[in-house]
């Protein structure tokens, strides 16, 4: 029998991977449906709409213009103080001060919404990649199951790195289909709620390689928890090592920059580089560097976080972790 496909067979069996997995596809099911409720496509009644809306507003501010007006002509008959002396100038802003496209209902623009929209759908199969990981080898050492496979197979690197490929091979088999569904959601919701117009052959190569890197990011964030639950030998080892890396690690750092006035505090924290991973750059301001130009505006100092960025820290990080998982199953007592 093959290893690999009983492992297949053990984490596709795995309840705890089930309801995860049926967890995160609700919530991103859920956000779907948020869309489509929440936006509206566009056409004449819309437009007239706003167009009312702000003739409302407009009237609302000549009504008070005229009341101010009023009043401050009887604080001066009465000498009393006002807060101008020429009451002529109150007066309502002009009737073009008011544009229609402020007040048109919210509608999905997927050329300029969806590349946003793959950043949550990148961080919940994350997630999901990450438990699912930990828990798939964490359980193993938890329950002695791995102690009585290497009884079977006593090759231990074959073993974890069968394991981990099954895991990778099964994350690959969600983290598709739901980016393709994730793309087909969203553009009914684009063609019925909002508009598809301007998407060129460019802009769905962009989407295309955002949903990749976006598959990528899934598949670091296993191997992590994967390699840290192994390390530990217990799920908990990998759940408590991210809460204290994100919550104690990142905010309490992020404090201490910030009181020490590091400059970029930002570029030391792990969410920037998830961001600029999807994002292809994510640009930091320092404003208390200013930078003077010519005609005395001051801009704040700048700092790019690159994809590229992401990468070198993403491999590095995957490197030692698993690295580590290795070096202590080939060294370290199994019973």
């Amino acid at each position: 029998m093959s290893l690999f496909r009983t492992e297949l067979r053990r984490l596709a069996k795995r309840r705890f991977a089930r309801w995860m997995t049926a967890a995160g596809l609700l919530v991103l099911a859920l956000v779907v449906a948020g869309m489509f409720i929440s936006n509206e496509k566009i056409g004449p009644e819309q437009w007239a709409a706003a167009e009312r809306a702000a003739d409302r507003q407009h009237q609302e501010q000549v009504r008070w213009a005229e009341q101010e007006r009023a009043a401050c002509e009887q604080a001066k008959a009465a000498g009393t103080e006002f807060y101008t002396d020429d009451c002529t100038q109150i007066s309502p802003p002009p009737r073009d001060a008011f544009e229609a496209r402020w007040y048109l209902p919210s509608t999905f623009e997927f050329r300029e919404s969806f590349g946003e929209m793959l950043i949550p759908l990148a961080g919940i199969l994350a997630l999901i990649g990450f438990v699912v990981g930990a828990s798939f080898i964490g359980a193993e050492w938890n329950t002695g199951g791995m102690m009585n496979l290497l009884l079977w197979r006593p090759k231990r690197l074959t073993v974890l790195l069968t394991k981990l490929g099954a895991l990778l091979t099964g994350l690959l088999a969600l983290a598709l289909p739901a980016t393709v569904a994730w793309f087909g959601s969203l553009w009914l919701v684009a063609t019925w709620r909002g508009t598809t117009e301007g998407m060129t052959s460019g802009a769905w190569q962009s989407f295309l390689l955002t949903g990749l890197r976006g598959i990528v990011l899934v598949l670091v964030a296993a191997t992590v928890g994967f390699a840290l639950a192994s390390l530990g030998r217990h799920t908990a080892m990998a759940l408590g090592g991210a809460i204290g890396v994100l919550v104690v690690g990142q905010v309490g750092l992020g404090i201490l920059l910030q009181m020490a006035q590091v400059r970029f505090t930002e570029a030391w924290l792990l969410p920037t580089y998830a961001y600029a991973w999807m994002t292809k750059t994510v640009t930091l301001q320092d404003w208390r560097a200013c930078n003077a130009t010519y005609t005395g505006e001051c801009r704040p100092a700048t700092l790019d976080i690159t994809w590229q960025h992401s990468s070198v820290l993403f491999t590095v990080g995957v490197v030692v972790f698993l690295g580590a998982a290795i070096w202590a199953m080939r060294r370290r007592d199994i019973t």
